[in-house]
């Protein structure tokens, strides 16, 4: 890196301080060059900064995807019908890590699940904080990562693994400490190349840029939610907005906790503090303990089962959801990725 940093930068960062759009192509040039490590940290910062003040656009987003699954290897595998539950985090109210619990009871549902995802960064417990926490080896190499998905059907992609290139904008991330493209960008970087997702987001801004994002990506089925109370998943506290790609159209509607028979919770009931309250949650769901906790789990991993093609509807999702966990498969998935990932065997009880 010189010492004047990125002459693509410079002038990226002038665009949008003038309020400009960057096109696809100029995006995924910003990206590369953010990526060789050409740009400063400065120059990094300038561009998250202006990006997001500006408002990121459906090329924007779409050439940063491009530029990162370039430096990526696409790991092969045997599921067509593979979905991720990885959100964009950033909601900042503390719930229990819900999309990692819907990951498991999703799997337990027969869905294949490549769950990506990282640390904590704005939450207590991130879903690689969680994994561990239980006993998850989230360390292991790319290898064993897919031997997982072929045994059991469900591994947990850690971000770190497979973006490797994604540190060099590290630094800056952290000192911004504030939202940036790439909260958007983590979702939709998943190494094992899936069509089907389930994506929460923090902004409702976002949810039709997204749905345009993945259509230009080329993906199938994908569902955007968003609480109203906030929360970057289904919520059980009341309404939740929906933007469901399916097939290259694009659908916009409202759901609530009621039209599924299930009971609105205050947003208390399903909040959390540290990764131990989170254990907590997890295996109290695991065990069947209705609860609020339990009920947003299961709308979120039948949202999960739906965009899998397995169901045409969240109603058969939640069915399917619910027997996942009763059934204790849920559980075994598990017990059967932390067995895997380890050693030595290791049980949740």
């Amino acid at each position: 890196m010189s010492e004047e940093g990125s002459k693509v930068l410079k002038s990226a960062i002038t665009s949008l301080m003038d309020g400009k759009d960057l096109s696809r192509e100029e995006s995924r040039l910003v990206m590369t060059e953010i990526m060789q490590n050409k740009a400063t940290d400065a120059q990094i910062s300038a561009y998250l900064v202006s990006l997001r003040m500006k408002g990121e656009t459906v090329d924007e987003i779409t050439g940063s995807v491009e530029a990162l699954t370039k430096k990526q290897t696409a790991l092969e595998h045997k599921y067509e019908n593979i979905v991720d539950t990885c959100g964009t985090g950033g909601d900042n109210l503390s719930t229990f890590n819900i999309s990692t619990t819907a990951a498991l009871i999703c799997a337990g549902a027969g869905v294949a699940v490549a769950k990506h995802g990282h640390r904590s960064v704005s939450s207590k417990c991130g879903s690689a904080d969680l994994l561990k926490a239980v006993g998850v080896n989230i360390e292991i190499p790319q290898k064993s990562v897919l031997d997982c998905l072929d045994k059991i059907g469900i591994a947990f992609f850690f971000a770190p693994k497979f973006q490797q290139s994604w540190q060099s904008s590290q630094g800056p991330r952290m000192e911004i400490g504030a939202r940036t493209i790439f909260n958007i960008l983590g979702p939709l970087t998943n190494p094992a190349r899936i069509k089907r997702q389930l994506i929460g987001v923090y902004d409702t801004s976002l949810m039709i840029t997204l749905a345009k994002v993945m259509k230009e990506l080329g993906a199938k089925q994908v569902m955007i939610v968003h609480g109203e109370d906030g929360l970057d998943e289904i919520s059980i506290t009341g309404k939740s907005r929906i933007v469901e790609l399916i097939n290259g159209e694009i659908y916009d509607y409202t759901i609530a906790p009621e039209n599924f028979q299930l009971l609105s919770a205050p947003l208390s009931s399903i909040q959390s503090g540290s990764c131990l309250d989170n254990i907590k949650i997890l295996k109290s769901i695991l065990k069947g303990k209705k609860s609020p906790a339990m009920d947003v789990a299961i709308l979120n991993a039948a949202a999960a089962i739906k965009v899998s093609g397995r169901v045409n509807s969240l109603n058969e999702g939640i069915e399917f959801a619910r027997e996942s966990i009763l059934s204790g498969k849920a559980k075994e998935k598990l017990d059967k990725l932390i067995d895997l990932t380890n050693d030595t065997k290791k049980q949740i009880h």
